[in-house]
């Protein structure tokens, strides 16, 4: 296997996941990308967090570059059986970074004003998107962890909605690509989540109503490799 290229710290982040009608992900989705499902039923993925470390291999953290919140919209999907996650939109703070990512990676990096702030246990999370190239979007809440620290069974649903080290993304040309990131196991635990403001999913057609299953980790060390093209 190559080198890794890319490595980053992910702090304070949680999964906010609302079941979904398949239908409606299989309809947004490139030809060659498949919705996945667990138990026949698709989701979409909410997931605030901290970047920080973010730099490629062998070089140091820049000040002001390398560490930032981002917000990223997200389901699940199979290329050719391999599953994977398919991001929607990814928001972050800093332009270089997103235009980077753009350019590199293909992967639909957003600008956007974010607030993050942890009080205690309780991380109060807002964003708004200012480059609309993935339609408008905000969000606003809060979450905390609770419970002792999970370790989700193979064949359950927490286990399926975290257990992703592969994404897959598009050009514009239509050509399909696959990414790979390395971490340890999640450090999972259940989390409390108030969602006041939500419109991610309005691009899509749909409304994320009521609770979302949520999930939090405090921090994880994580590397990436440079894409491959699929098609």
């Amino acid at each position: 296997m190559t080198p890794w290229l890319l490595r980053m710290r992910w702090l304070d982040l949680c999964f906010l996941h609302w079941a979904v009608p398949a239908e409606t992900i299989q309809a947004s989705l490139p030809a060659g990308v498949e919705v996945d499902t667990w138990q026949g039923q698709a989701y979409l993925g909410v997931v605030p967090f901290r970047m920080e470390d973010v730099a490629p291999r062998g070089c140091p953290a820049v000040p002001g570059l390398s560490a930032f919140p981002e917000l990223n919209l997200r389901t699940y999907v199979k290329v050719n059986g391999e599953r994977g996650v398919w991001f929607y939109s990814l928001d972050v703070t800093q332009p270089l970074a997103a235009a980077l990512a753009r350019r590199l990676f293909h992967l639909p990096y957003r600008e956007a004003r974010m607030w993050v702030s942890r009080e205690g246990d309780v991380t109060r999370y807002a964003s708004v998107r200012t480059d609309e190239r993935t339609g408008a979007g905000a969000f606003a809440g809060a979450y905390r962890p609770v419970g002792q620290p999970l370790r989700p069974a193979a064949d359950s649903l927490e286990h399926w909605l975290t257990d992703h080290l592969r994404l897959f993304s598009a050009d514009r040309a239509g050509h399909l690509y696959r990414g790979r990131i390395h971490h340890h196991p999640w450090p999972l635990r259940r989390a409390e989540a108030e969602v006041r403001v939500n419109t991610l999913a309005q691009p899509l057609g749909l409304t994320l109503d009521g609770p979302p299953h949520a999930l939090h980790a405090e921090r994880l060390e994580v590397r990436a490799w440079w894409r491959d093209r699929l098609t």
